[in-house]
């Protein structure tokens, strides 16, 4: 079972981000995770079709998801959309800015509404949001507190090697490892 992992990123951050999801997804027995940056090049589209799931990032930028990523959804248009080829396929996303918030959600609900046009079936997120009590952390799991996807946030003085924080990428490893699990059920005895 293969779930790819299709993501943007401008300054190594999502890609960070992207290495915990598939960390997520290994952890899963059975289940191959493969990383596919749409900015090295052409697009496998046949592996995508072949994918049990596909796992969409993205960095925010001005409240969107990243032009290269953009141009990736416009290609598929043609390769899947137009035959369905991704029906019924497990989907989910993660994308990362600098703000805390940064209108992350915005790029979150543009991945959840390509998913739907495609006929995929999308997996958020069933944390509770960390760091919401006076007991809470920016340790906790889920600490920008969303639920549609995973929201991470790097400092932008920083290098990807820093931030995001640990909690984040945990937080990503999680949906991988949750996404995993979901294309375990749904696959045919």
């Amino acid at each position: 079972m293969l779930v790819s992992i299709v993501y943007d990123s401008g300054y190594g951050h999502t890609a960070r981000v992207a290495e915990a999801v598939a960390e997520g997804v290994r952890e899963v027995e059975g289940i191959e995770a493969k990383l596919v940056a749409v900015a090295d090049g052409a697009m496998d589209w046949y592996a995508l079709e072949r994918s049990d799931a596909i796992i969409f990032g993205s960095p925010t930028y001005n409240g969107l998801i990243s032009a290269k990523l953009k141009q990736f959804f416009e290609d598929s248009t043609k390769a899947a959309w137009s035959e369905l080829k991704w029906r019924n396929k497990i989907a989910a996303g993660f994308t990362n800015s600098g703000a805390q918030h940064g209108d992350k959600l915005n790029s979150l609900v543009s991945m959840a509404l390509f998913a739907a046009q495609h006929g995929m079936i999308w997996v958020g997120l069933d944390l509770m949001p960390g760091n919401s009590s006076s007991t809470g952390s920016t340790d906790d799991l889920n600490r920008l507190g969303s639920w549609l996807g995973v929201m991470t946030q790097s400092n932008i003085d920083q290098a990807p090697d820093v931030t995001p924080a640990g909690s984040d990428l945990k937080t990503a490893g999680y949906l991988g490892h949750r996404v995993a699990e979901t294309v375990r059920r749904f696959q045919p005895a």
